[in-house]
């Protein structure tokens, strides 16, 4: 038994011996769509409109999204978090390797080393800033780093 196929429009849903597979590229991507003579020439002209237009636009890309504040730890003064965790594994401590430096340790931190309390204005506004300063003297304390010798 034989079998016709029948290629209808995908536009106008109209039969014909001139409806064909049709193959177009639009932003980098091609597509397929039966279309008859026609529409492939209607088609072709929109297409043609679209390729000016582009030409003469620009693109406008989605502003990134703002990032929310968070509640940052206080920046240290001459001191990274680096040094931080350093310094709590040498206390036994907890730390983890990566993220985040726990307040805890941070408090303990800025404590400990009076000096890596920045002035109030480096430092952003926290409800307990006032606790941490408190610890500050005014004075550095020496620390290992200062008596290392310098090396070029």
């Amino acid at each position: 038994m034989a079998q016709k196929v029948i290629l209808v429009d995908d536009l106008d849903h109209s039969e014909g011996a001139d409806v064909a597979r049709r193959e177009f590229s639009l932003l980098n991507r091609t597509f397929a769509i039966d279309l008859s003579d026609d529409n492939q020439r209607r088609l072709r002209e929109a297409l043609g409109l679209i390729e000016k237009v582009l030409e003469s636009s620009r693109e406008v890309r989605q502003a990134s999204r703002a990032r929310r504040p968070t509640d940052s730890p206080v920046r240290l003064r001459g001191h990274t978090t680096t040094d931080v965790r350093e310094w709590a594994r040498e206390q036994g401590l907890e730390v983890p390797v990566r993220g985040r430096v726990p307040e805890e340790v941070l408090d303990r931190f800025l404590a400990a080393h009076p000096d890596a309390v920045p002035d109030r204005e480096d430092a952003p506004e926290r409800e307990d800033a006032p606790e941490r300063a408190a610890g500050a003297s005014g004075r550095r304390a020496r620390t290992e780093r200062d008596e290392a010798p310098e090396t070029a």
